[in-house]
């Protein structure tokens, strides 16, 4: 992987920071969250997001640095790795994490035995209006958000262009479809071995956000509503199957066995194909490969639900910071406190910014700072509301991937019809919620 280098801006701050750690702030009152001498505490971190794994390395190391008495150790578990399982497997062996992920309402209710109050936190106080809902249990805050994100088609501008078609003109499935067929007819001529890389393997993409497009509207774009709902409808099923088998039809191949890395980095940042699903958590492995693709190549577009006109971008937050509450107190405390530096400190606030690439959850930030074309994308989809909801965080647990997403790969690999697929998924989300 390639070097990762602080931004000026996260150094400078942090050496202000430093500076201040040596005596005191302005209002007389220490910063940090202990000072040498103290009793050494580890704070234990089991994370999904690979993503920014060196770049949070990196920042926890200086904020060790800033505190001396605590100790962090990171463990990432994400991309093809099934994080849930991982963090059940860790817990069930007797070494839980003092901060692990959580993904919202069936989380909370999944975890809840082991989840503290974050309710008194700076963090919780500055995370934006809604983010918090799908963790909020009898006015107890029990998650903090990461970030904000969001997922749709990404697609190559210049190919785009060179194709002749206007992004902008793509507004429902029949646009599409022409546009894909049009790509198609012009693959040797703009350099393509096709038009998609669908990766099939990736239950993620398939049962949980490409799922989420199409029953968000069913369920109100509201997560909770989704978290309550006995049953599943697959009001916009049709709509559903046409999006899988034009990115099936279009796909390099096989699709069953093309996974994220495959897609993104192989297939999309060589540009090798022109569209993929995906989302702007994707920016980090573009720009290794291409930095001028990923800064000024690259767009972001709705995936059309027929039955809906100009659907928006799904964007919501990806995953919660839990703290366990059966850790030490003194664990519990530093967890917290580390949680509100990162999201509430100047340094920690560059970092998020700058070197991680988010989309603040939180205020206080300066949002003109955003980056990359994608993030931009989804932030003004935010601020002018024409988004969808993240209901796959309501979603019965292991229902998105172990069910459905597992059943598509069966559709893909044709063991299955999109009928079964279906009326299996109807069927195992009516079960587990009658549990």
């Amino acid at each position: 992987m390639k070097e990762l280098k602080f931004s000026k801006g996260l150094v400078a701050s942090l050496m202000l920071s430093a500076a201040v750690l040596a005596g005191c702030s302005s209002d007389g009152e220490e910063t940090g969250s202990g000072s040498e001498g103290e009793e050494q505490v580890t704070v234990d971190i089991f994370q999904f997001k690979v993503e920014f794994k060196e770049q949070f390395e990196d920042v926890v190391a200086l904020y060790e640095e800033e505190n001396p008495n605590v100790n962090i150790e990171i463990t990432t578990v994400g991309g093809g790795e099934d994080y849930g399982a991982a963090l059940r497997s860790r817990f069930a062996s007797g070494n839980e994490p003092a901060i692990f992920n959580i993904g919202g309402p069936q989380d909370v209710a999944d975890w809840k035995d082991s989840l503290a109050d974050l309710t008194d936190t700076a963090a919780s106080g500055a995370a934006l209006e809604g983010t918090l809902d799908g963790v909020t249990v009898e006015s107890e805050v029990l998650g903090l958000p990461y970030n904000q994100e969001g997922y749709g088609f990404i697609y190559n501008t210049r190919l785009f262009e060179e194709a002749g078609i206007d992004p902008a003109s793509i507004t429902d499935y029949a646009s599409l479809e022409e546009a894909v067929k049009t790509l198609d007819s012009k693959k040797d001529e703009l350099g393509l071995e096709s038009v998609f890389a669908f990766p099939g393997k990736e239950t993620w993409v398939t049962g949980l956000h490409l799922s989420n497009t199409f029953l968000a509207p069913e369920f109100d774009n509201n997560v909770l509503t989704a978290f309550d709902a006995e049953t599943v409808d697959f009001k916009y099923g049709e709509g559903f199957k046409k999006i899988v088998d034009l990115q099936n039809e279009y796909s390099k191949q096989p699709t069953v066995s093309l996974d994220y890395s495959q897609q993104v980095e192989e297939l999309f940042s060589l540009e090798r194909v022109a569209i993929i699903q995906q989302g702007n958590w994707a920016y980090g492995s573009i720009a290794g490969i291409d930095q001028e693709l990923a800064d000024n190549g690259v767009g972001l577009m709705p995936i059309p639900v027929e039955g809906i006109d100009n659907a928006g971008l799904p964007v919501g937050v990806p995953m919660y910071w839990g703290v366990n509450k059966k850790a030490d107190e003194a664990v519990v405390e530093e967890s917290k406190a580390f949680l509100d530096w990162l999201y509430t400190s100047d340094a920690g606030k560059t970092a998020v910014l700058e070197d991680f690439k988010f989309i603040p959850a939180y205020e206080g930030y300066d949002t003109s700072k955003i980056s990359d074309p994608m993030s931009k994308a989804i932030y003004d989809a935010s601020e002018s509301g024409n988004t969808i909801g993240w209901v796959f965080m309501g979603y019965p647990t292991g229902w998105g991937q172990d069910e459905l997403g597992a059943n598509i790969q069966k559709y893909l690999s044709d063991e299955a019809s999109w009928d079964e697929v279906i009326d299996s998924a109807k069927e195992a989300w009516k079960t587990d919620r009658a549990k």
